[in-house]
C-alpha cells in the first residue's frame, strides 16, 4: 500500500512545531511534523491547509513545497510531501495528538521521530543552514 501524506513545517522564532502521535495510531507516540493524507480529488496544497486546520486549529498558507521523502515501513510505503507553511491566523491547539512541542532543528537527538520524519528533518537542517 502506498500512502501520500503532506507535512507542515511551521517555523516560529527559529523553532519548528512537531506533534506526538496518539497511542491508537500507527507509529504510536512517535513524533512527526503535523499533516495528513491527501484525499481523492484534493491537491497537496488543499490537503495541508485542511489537515492543519483540523488538527491544530490554524489557518496557514503553504509558502514553499520541498522535495518529497519516500520511506517503506513494514506494512506500507509513504510519500511525505513537506511544505514550509506560514501561520495566517491562530495559535496551535492540540486537537488530535498526544502532545505538541516547538523544537530547535539542531537539537533533536532525544526526540523519537517517525522514520520518514527523520529523513525530512535532515533536509530541514540543511535548509536552516542556508537561511
Amino acid at each position: 500500500m502506498h500512502i501520500k501524506v503532506c507535512a507542515a513545517i511551521i517555523i516560529e522564532s527559529g523553532k519548528i512545531l512537531i506533534a506526538q502521535r496518539s497511542k491508537g495510531k500507527t507509529n504510536p507516540l512517535k513524533w512527526e511534523f503535523p499533516g495528513g493524507k491527501v484525499e481523492e480529488n484534493e491537491s497537496e496544497q488543499e490537503c495541508i491547509v485542511r489537515e492543519i486546520n483540523e488538527e491544530l486549529g490554524l489557518k496557514i498558507t503553504p509558502a514553499k513545497r520541498l522535495p518529497p521523502v519516500y520511506h517503506s515501513y513494514i506494512d506500507y510505503k509513504i510519500e511525505l510531501i513537506p511544505f514550509i507553511c506560514e501561520i495566517i491566523e491562530g495559535k496551535p491547539i492540540n486537537k488530535e495528538h498526544n502532545e505538541l512541542k516547538w523544537i530547535c532543528p539542531h537539537s533533536v537527538e532525544n526526540i523519537d521521530l517517525a522514520d520518514a520524519d527523520k529523513i525530512l528533518l535532515a533536509k530541514i537542517k540543511q535548509l536552516f543552514r542556508n537561511l
